[in-house]
């Protein structure tokens, strides 16, 4: 076990600190310390894509992501997708049905919106299947969550690139 640090960053918009062994995974810390449940576990390699979060704008695995290596950066989550009205992806999926038993869903919707919001202009079906190709779903929805992020990027509204 390492020395502790404490570890001060954003998460969906509020500074939050914690003091942990830098080299945990930060998806234990979402989880365990956070207690933000959506991200998932999948193969703990960095593989599947069930972990992926955001981490200053930037799709990552969060369980391979050694938590000291975010101090002073900003995390979002798929916890901060939830509002009123829900945000264009959540509204999408929804929409078109696009999961089925939804382990890997809030990944895929951390890997979209990354995408959507790094993108200068809709990108074409091709763009979001190649960032999507890192998020593994078993339950053969990718045709609907194709559309439903095709869907999402027509509403959603892009700024400068961070």
């Amino acid at each position: 076990m390492s020395e502790l640090q404490e570890v001060s960053c954003r998460v969906n918009g509020k500074k939050r600190a914690f003091v942990v062994d830098p080299t945990i995974p930060l998806l234990h810390v979402l989880r365990e310390i956070l207690d933000l449940k959506a991200t998932r576990f999948g193969c703990g390699e960095g593989t599947c894509g069930a972990c992926t979060v955001m981490v200053d704008g930037q799709a990552v695995m969060s369980c391979d992501l050694p938590a000291g290596g975010v101090d002073g950066r900003r995390i979002e989550t798929a916890e901060g997708l939830d509002g009123d009205p829900p945000h264009p992806l959540v509204a999408a999926f929804l929409e078109h049905q696009a999961g089925q038993c939804g382990y890997c869903l809030p990944g895929i919707l951390m890997a979209a919106k990354a995408l959507l919001e790094g993108e200068p202009a809709p990108p074409s079906r091709a763009r979001i299947a190649e960032a999507l190709d890192g998020n593994l779903c078993r339950c053969g929805a990718h045709a609907r969550i194709l559309d439903a992020v095709e869907d999402a990027a027509k509403h959603m509204i892009r700024g400068p690139l961070a």
